[in-house]
């Protein structure tokens, strides 16, 4: 019998998937604890973009998480350095040193209505929670699942919560647990 391949190696199949593939996986995950994101960084890599979209954006990016007051778990996207999905995670940094930061979200519990990916398991990334409604990020949500039994690695997927219904979008991520 193979041992049990490192996350590492998973995520890496992960980035080679195709997109049924991803949207099987993500079905297919397991729930996620909350309280145990908080405290943590993750390392991320967007899939599913165009090329182009991502030479816009970004590859690789870090959400980090945080109790907040109310004892619910939040989070804050962190842009890195663009160096490759196999480089050193290194934040971009203001003149003054401090992360760039962007999207503040909530974590919150799968919507009763469910998403548009068809999730039995998982929890959102709320963008509305944090942002006003006339923000550009207000619409989106990630709905996320856990891809192994500790929950350090992480399967997310892109879709935009609109006053005439939800739409997915192709874009699907993996978050690996850094520490």
């Amino acid at each position: 019998m193979k041992p049990a391949p490192s996350r590492d190696a998973r995520a890496r199949e992960i980035w080679s998937a195709s997109k049924a593939e991803l949207l099987s996986l993500l079905r297919g995950g397991r729930a996620v604890d909350p309280n145990a994101l908080a405290g943590h960084d993750f390392r991320g890599v967007s899939l599913g973009l165009p090329g182009f979209v991502e030479a816009l954006t970004w590859k690789t990016f870090r959400k980090s998480f945080s109790k907040n007051a109310e004892g619910g778990v939040d989070g804050l996207n962190v842009k890195l350095v663009q160096s490759g999905v196999d480089a050193q995670p290194e934040p971009k940094r203001t003149a003054d040193g401090s992360p760039v930061t962007f999207g503040p979200f909530a974590v919150v519990p799968l919507p009763s209505c469910g998403t548009p990916f068809g999730c039995k398991e998982g929890v959102v990334f709320d963008y509305a929670a944090r942002h006003p409604a006339w923000h550009p990020m207000a619409p989106s949500r990630d709905v996320v699942v856990a891809l192994d039994e500790g929950g350090t690695l992480l399967l997310g997927a892109l879709y935009l919560d609109l006053p005439l219904g939800r739409l997915r979008t192709p874009s699907f991520f993996t978050l690996e647990r850094e520490d």
